[in-house]
């Protein structure tokens, strides 16, 4: 990957529906070479796909609540029961296996505290092997980005 490269990966993470055309004519290309080295991006991975942001407030999912959670034991089984079950939950958009005092942290969008609640009673504490859980609500958004800088 050149610089090229790059400046087109910083270009397609500010506005994917930049045409090729406007894009080679900000590198200094031929929409060819743009096309291709596109094309090369996607077929290597670097590129693995290409989505909509969406404005949680306008979609009622603004209430954004962070929850550790520990299992209750650590063997391959439960961590693959619990993984294979949390990523079935609508409400939650990140999962992540962390090291600390919990094993999980997940982002959980709803529309707002009582939604949260019927999310913990209805479905989280009905997954198996959870031992015990943690939620911080988030108050204020500071930096939100989905773009690497290369």
């Amino acid at each position: 990957m050149d610089a090229i490269d790059k400046k087109i990966l910083g270009l397609l993470q500010e506005d994917t529906k930049k045409t090729t055309k406007e894009l080679s004519m900000v590198l200094n290309l031929s929409v060819t070479a743009v096309y291709e080295r596109i094309k090369k991006l996607e077929r290597e991975g670097i590129i693995r796909k290409y989505v909509a942001l969406l404005d949680r407030t306008k979609i009622e999912k603004a209430f954004v609540v962070f929850c550790h959670v520990k299992l209750i034991q650590h063997t391959k089984e439960v961590i693959h029961t619990f993984e294979s079950e949390v990523v079935l939950l609508k409400e939650v958009s990140e999962c992540f296996h962390v090291s600390g005092d919990y094993d999980y942290i997940l982002k959980v969008n709803v529309k707002d505290m009582d939604e949260y609640r019927e999310f913990m009673v209805t479905k989280l504490t009905g997954l198996q092997y959870i031992g015990s859980t943690h939620s911080s609500f988030m108050i204020g958004e500071v930096k939100n980005t989905s773009a690497f800088v290369l």
